[in-house]
C-alpha cells in the first residue's frame, strides 16, 4: 500500500514514460504523463504550443497542469524535462509525493530521442550541445527536488522499477 504519490523527474530519454508505465503498475498507481496531459487539455501537441505560445506558453501550461495533478491521490507523475525550472513545481512535487530522479547521459539521451519530433527542444542544429547545456541547467534542480535519484544509462526497465521500489520501501513510503 502506497502511503502517497511518486512523481518521475528527469531528462528527455531518461525513461520516464517507460518506467512509468511499468511502476505504476506494480504499486497500482494510476499513470500519468504531463506532456500528454498538456495535450489533452490544450487539443493539440506540443511542438503546436511551442510554436504558437512559445516556450513560456507551454512553461504555463505545464505549472496549472501539474498543480492540478499533484492534488490528486493514487497517481504517478511522469513529468517533461523542464518540470523543474519553476520554483513553484519543484515546491508542488516536492511537497505533495515522492520524487525519484531518472537521472541518465547526454550520450542515452540522445540515442532515445534522436528520431522522436516531438521534442521541440531537440529540433535544432547540434541537439548533443542542448542536451548537454540543459543537463548543465536542470541536474542541480532534478538533485534538488529528488527523494530518490536512479541511474537509468544502459538498464533494463524493469531493473529500474524494482531498484525504485527497494528505495521507496528503505524510505517506508511503500508498506
Amino acid at each position: 500500500m502506497l502511503k502517497q504519490n511518486v512523481y518521475l523527474v528527469g531528462p528527455m530519454g531518461a525513461g520516464k514514460s517507460t518506467i512509468g508505465r511499468l511502476l505504476s503498475q506494480e504499486l497500482k498507481l494510476e499513470f500519468i504523463d504531463s506532456d500528454k496531459e498538456i495535450e489533452d487539455r490544450c487539443g493539440c501537441n506540443i511542438p503546436w504550443i511551442f510554436d504558437v505560445e512559445g516556450e513560456q506558453g507551454f512553461r504555463d501550461r505545464e505549472s496549472q497542469a501539474i498543480d492540478d495533478i499533484t492534488q490528486q491521490s493514487g497517481i504517478l507523475l511522469a513529468t517533461g524535462g523542464g518540470a523543474v525550472n519553476r520554483p513553484e513545481n519543484r515546491q508542488h512535487l516536492s511537497a505533495r509525493g515522492t520524487v525519484v530522479y531518472l537521472c541518465t547521459s547526454v550520450e542515452q539521451q540522445l540515442a532515445r530521442t534522436e528520431k522522436d519530433k516531438n521534442r521541440p527542444l531537440l529540433q535544432r542544429p547540434n541537439p548533443k550541445k542542448v542536451l548537454q547545456e540543459l543537463m548543465v541547467q536542470r541536474d542541480p534542480l532534478y538533485r534538488e527536488v529528488a527523494d530518490i535519484i536512479v541511474h537509468t544509462d544502459e538498464s533494463n526497465p524493469k531493473l529500474v522499477v524494482q531498484e525504485i521500489i527497494d528505495k521507496l520501501q528503505e524510505l517506508n513510503v511503500v508498506l
